[in-house]
């Protein structure tokens, strides 16, 4: 007798319907296997209580890769492209203990000297610049043409990137974005452009997070540097450009929202934490393995296995009651010791860039609403975010910027 196929959390139909395989994992339990890449099988935690238990119990739950036992043993594909975010690399992704205390302490220290607000202005300027060169048009993919942008180029300030570094790393992280043929090659230019820049601050030191990095007490070795960066950009730009486009998406296509959108009123904010409660930017991450074999829930759990959050299901689980899940504490952020460290510039950046194109582009109204995410099991991001408004000029931008007002 042939056993029932496994959710997939892949291809074409995942990425048209995510749905239909999510409630297919929940019926299954609160934990329960899928196949995330073409002969590649995890663990899916869809349960929000069960998501809490693991992402708190660092004694029995290891974020170390390298105990992957399938991988170890040649039943994962050498190019699958899973390995690039769940492949070890020495960053506080994937460590444990006082190594993670170590690296999350540089981490944190390093972000947490960025002006906010001085980053808010910035990403303000860079999403005025994406705007001009549409705004003549009257038509815009919201994703193609400044969401997946605007987060590349405010970090590419943050790291401290020379102009052309910058345009090199830009290029490159949306090669990974569009996780096409070229995408591994992208990864190989993102990883040179960061040896390079932190080669360039080690010699011309500046205000920024490489330079921070570089010189931080932790004395991190230029490896662990390397694979740091990596993570700001990759967990700094692809899920906040999801978070805008999906923030748009709602905005301009939710009844209640649109209606204050016409009037003026409208809590930009609110939406956005909306969307993170309900198009987590990262669906099914925080990937864990048992130190040995458990169970959660109820469900076993084998050493070794891969075991990832859900966040989309433990953020909507209907066993949360409906107070909970309209709160701001949900887990696209992820929780516990692994919480993610950016939450406060990927806000401002985010919430700068969709405040910026609702105020210049005039009358937004999306043609198409129903669009499948982009491939793969990890974030959640729609494929287009395609809308017409009322074309204006470079210099109609420019005093409705300066008044406050307008297009």
């Amino acid at each position: 007798m042939t056993s029932p196929a496994l959710p997939r959390l892949f291809g074409d139909a995942y990425a048209a319907q995510p749905h239909v395989a999510i409630d297919q994992l929940r019926s299954l339990g609160p934990v329960a296997w899928a196949e995330i890449d073409e002969g590649v099988h995890a663990l899916v935690v869809t349960s929000h209580r069960a998501a809490l238990d693991l992402l708190h119990d660092t004694a029995t739950y290891s974020k170390d890769a390298r105990r992957w036992w399938a991988l170890n043993n040649g039943h994962v594909p050498k190019h699958s492209p899973v390995l690039a975010l769940m492949g070890w690399r020495p960053s506080l992704l994937y460590a444990d203990g006082a190594t993670h205390q170590r690296l999350r302490a540089a981490m944190d220290d390093c972000l947490g000297r960025i002006d906010l607000q001085e980053l808010e202005e910035i990403t303000r300027r860079h999403a005025a610049t994406l705007i001009s060169r549409v705004a003549p048009l009257g038509t815009v993919d919201v994703m193609a043409d400044f969401a997946d942008t605007v987060p590349l180029m405010a970090f590419a300030d943050l790291l401290g990137c020379p102009q052309e570094v910058g345009a090199r790393l830009v290029a490159a992280c949306q090669g990974v974005i569009n996780a096409g043929p070229g995408a591994g090659l992208a990864a190989q230019d993102l990883i040179g452009c960061l040896a390079e820049l932190v080669g360039l601050k080690r010699h011309r030191p500046g205000r920024d997070i490489t330079t921070w990095m570089v010189t931080h007490h932790a004395q991190l070795s230029d490896e662990e540097i390397l694979n740091q960066l990596f993570v700001v950009v990759g967990a700094g730009t692809i899920p906040t450009a999801a978070w805008i486009g999906q923030s748009v998406r709602l905005l301009l296509s939710d009844e209640e929202y649109s209606r204050s959108l016409v009037g003026g009123a409208v809590t930009v904010k609110r939406a956005m934490e909306q969307t993170l409660r309900t198009h987590s930017p990262m669906a099914h991450f925080s990937v864990h393995f048992a130190r040995h074999d458990t169970v959660l829930h109820g469900i076993q759990i084998p050493a070794g296995i891969p075991i990832m959050i859900s966040h989309q299901a433990a953020n909507t689980d209907p066993a949360l009651p409906a107070e909970t899940r309209g709160a701001r504490d949900h887990l696209a952020w992820s929780a516990g010791p692994h919480r993610c460290p950016a939450v406060g510039p990927a806000t401002r950046i985010a919430q700068a860039a969709v405040e910026t194109i609702l105020d210049q582009l005039w009358a937004m109204r999306l043609t198409d609403q129903s669009v499948p995410n982009r491939p793969g099991p990890f974030h959640q991001c729609p494929s287009a975010v395609s809308a017409t408004f009322k074309p204006a000029t470079a210099a109609a931008l420019t005093a409705a910027a300066s008044s406050g007002g307008t297009a």
